[in-house]
């Protein structure tokens, strides 16, 4: 006996397509209402506040700590090259490039994705979604583009404040624990990390994953089943989906910008 039938995968793929054509048309719906959301900023404001404050502790934590070992590993294996002087860039250029980026977009999908999508699926699951639509009101407008521009500006930021306390960490290491010379570390920092070429691209890569891990929470916990186990289910795609968008981004975007 056949455990699938060709209408069972027909079905199934036409789930998908309609699926991706819904999400398609919300991220465009959302771009569209930045103006809107914008001359309303006290909205965007509150969510920069909240994404950002409660998102703020493990990101330093994890900023520190990752510093911590980029300086350690990163010594041990500059040493045999007689090249220690180079661990400032060496800790510099794998923070704003990659792991700056990267790892607080982790971060931020596991901290403030999970609770974007309970906080729309909860909604959703009470009614208040329908309600404000009784009234009148759009709740995209309302509630999902306020907090999905919010995520776009919050997660540059926290980038920011990751890679500077990554380098406080490998300083802390390199200079104070292990010995480093603390000119060379800032020298060679200073002249080999390039403001546009790594920086910018750092920039660049933070954006688009506030883009990305906003748009995920927002979409999983707008398209929630309103139930509890719907809700508990759309925050674990929320984590499961925005870290391997994340993560092929950072592959896509990486590619294209050694290549240019």
């Amino acid at each position: 006996m056949s455990w699938w039938r060709p209408s069972d995968v027909g079905y199934a793929v036409r789930q998908k397509l309609a699926d991706m054509g819904y999400g398609a048309r919300l991220f465009m719906r959302l771009v569209q209402l930045a103006g809107p959301s914008f001359k309303r900023f006290s909205l965007i404001r509150d969510q920069i506040h909240l994404l950002g404050n409660h998102s703020l502790a493990i990101i330093v934590v994890s900023g520190l700590f990752v510093g911590f070992v980029l300086g350690l590993q990163g010594y041990y294996i500059l040493v045999d090259y007689g090249s220690t002087e180079a661990l400032g860039q060496m800790v510099t250029l794998s923070l704003v490039r990659e792991l700056g980026p990267v790892v607080a977009a982790l971060l931020f999908a596991g901290r403030a994705g999970t609770s974007l999508t309970a906080e729309i699926g909860l909604m959703k699951a009470g009614e208040q979604l329908s309600a404000m639509e009784m009234m009148a009101v759009d709740p995209i407008r309302r509630i999902l583009a306020p907090r999905f521009w919010g995520g776009v500006i919050t997660l540059p930021l926290l980038v920011a404040v990751f890679n500077a306390v990554g380098v406080m960490g490998g300083w802390l290491v390199g200079v104070l624990m292990i010995g480093v010379d603390p000119g060379a570390f800032w020298s060679r920092m200073q002249g080999g990390v390039d403001v546009w070429a790594d920086v910018g691209n750092g920039v660049v890569k933070s954006i688009v994953f506030g883009f990305t891990v906003s748009f995920v929470a927002l979409l999983q916990g707008y398209r929630s089943q309103a139930t509890p186990e719907g809700v508990s289910r759309a925050t674990t795609r929320t984590v499961v989906m925005a870290s391997l968008a994340v993560l092929g981004l950072d592959f896509i975007l990486t590619a294209m910008m050694f290549s240019i």
